[in-house]
């Protein structure tokens, strides 16, 4: 875990202020996004990202649990002994994980399939427990679920965009696939850019994500120095 992320406790006293809520969006969609800025849950963002599907519906699930957690968490938050709160919130964590893992069982299995291990390795995502700990655990319902929509469209979106630009790269295809998450009917939605015969492997492959990965940690930092230095 990323112990100076997790050790920021960030508590908020005002409940209605509208600059709460811009503030909370922009810490979780640029500012202190837990994809390109606090480089949490790297391991799956680099290792699925082989196509825009994949990218989509790890978002999706990661989506779900952080905003669960923190809104359980947040419940909970003054019943549970400071000593044992680091246990109690991986429990939590960990059952939400489970619940999202079967759905995805049931309802699309072979993204099941091709997500494979990294479902639940979700309860490992370090994001998920720094939200919990640095957060949740310190501030009501209300701005906890929103800082977990905020946190997990961050991350989501920084998925998306990795992801849409492996495959195009990689296959000269988006959304491929898609049926696995949406159904049958979703199949008109995949689009060929261009036709190859070949693959670029090293797009498809887990170094091509992290060079790829850089490359998006640069464009933000060009984008952030350019804006101080207006």
């Amino acid at each position: 875990m990323n112990d100076e992320i997790a050790a920021e406790e960030v508590v908020i006293e005002s409940i209605n202020d509208p600059a709460v809520y811009k503030e909370l969006s922009l810490q979780g969609l640029w500012k202190n996004n837990p994809g390109i800025v606090q480089l949490l849950g790297l391991c799956p963002l680099l290792a699925v990202t082989n196509t825009l599907t994949n990218a989509l519906g790890l978002g999706l699930a990661t989506l779900f649990v952080v905003i669960s957690s923190n809104v359980l968490i947040s419940l909970i938050r003054h019943h549970v002994p400071k000593a044992i709160r680091i246990p109690v919130f991986v429990m939590i964590i960990a059952s939400l994980v489970s619940c999202i893992q079967l759905l995805m069982n049931a309802y699309t299995y072979q993204l099941y399939l091709s997500l494979g291990i990294f479902i639940p390795l979700i309860v490992t995502n370090c994001m998920i427990i720094g939200r919990a700990e640095a957060f949740a655990s310190k501030n009501n319902v209300k701005h906890s679920a929103f800082d977990g929509l905020m946190m997990g469209l961050g991350f989501t979106a920084v998925l998306i965009l990795l992801g849409a630009t492996r495959e195009i790269l990689a296959q000269g295809t988006l959304f491929d696939g898609i049926e696995t998450l949406l159904g049958d009917w979703s199949s008109f939605m995949t689009v060929t850019l261009y036709n190859t015969d070949t693959s670029f492997l090293l797009a498809a492959l887990p170094p091509g994500a992290f060079i790829i990965m850089g490359l998006i940690i640069a464009l933000k930092n060009t984008i952030d120095n350019k804006i101080i230095n207006k």
